[in-house]
C-alpha cells in the first residue's frame, strides 16, 4: 500500500457551526461548497478545485449515537506553497496563528478553525522567513491558543 495524498477529512460539529466553517475555509484556504450525496444528518462538503477535501457533519443528531462522536481530530496538515502570501493573508484577516521552522520538516504555520481545529501547513524550507527561530514556535501578538 502506498498514500499518495489526504483523501478527506471530517469534522463533525453542532449544526450550527457549519455556516462559520464554510465561510473560513472558503475564505482562508479557497474550499467551495459542492455536491454532497443526500446523507441522513445534516452536512456539507467543501472541495479543493475538484475534490471533496473536507467533510462537515453535524454530531449528536437524533439517530445517530452521541457516544461514538467525540470530535478527536487533532490537527490536519496540508503541504503548501506561499508562505509570505498565506502570512499576508492571515494578518489581513486579522486571523490568530503561529510559526515554526523546524529544518529537517521545513516551514510551518499553525491556526484554529471556527470549531478549534488545529490547521498545520507545511511550506518548502526555503520559504521560512529569517526572522522565525529554528525549531521555534514564534511569538505572535495574534498567537493562537494551545
Amino acid at each position: 500500500m502506498k498514500i499518495d495524498r489526504i483523501h478527506h477529512y471530517n469534522i463533525r460539529c453542532a449544526p450550527g457551526d457549519m455556516e462559520p466553517i464554510e465561510k473560513f475555509y472558503g475564505e482562508v484556504l479557497g474550499f467551495r461548497k459542492g455536491y454532497r450525496p443526500n446523507f441522513p444528518n445534516p452536512g456539507i462538503w467543501l472541495y479543493l478545485d475538484d475534490h471533496p477535501i473536507l467533510h462537515v457533519s453535524a454530531r449528536c443528531v437524533e439517530g445517530f449515537l452521541q457516544e461514538k462522536h467525540h470530535g478527536s481530530v487533532d490537527h490536519i496538515a496540508f503541504q503548501s506553497r506561499g508562505a509570505d502570501e498565506f502570512t499576508a493573508k492571515l494578518e489581513r484577516m486579522n486571523i490568530p496563528h503561529e510559526r515554526q521552522n523546524v529544518p529537517e520538516a521545513g516551514y510551518q504555520i499553525f491556526l484554529r478553525d471556527p470549531v478549534g481545529t488545529l490547521l498545520e501547513f507545511n511550506f518548502p524550507q526555503h520559504e521560512a522567513p529569517a526572522a522565525v527561530g529554528s525549531g521555534t514556535l514564534a511569538p505572535r501578538q495574534t498567537a493562537i491558543a494551545r
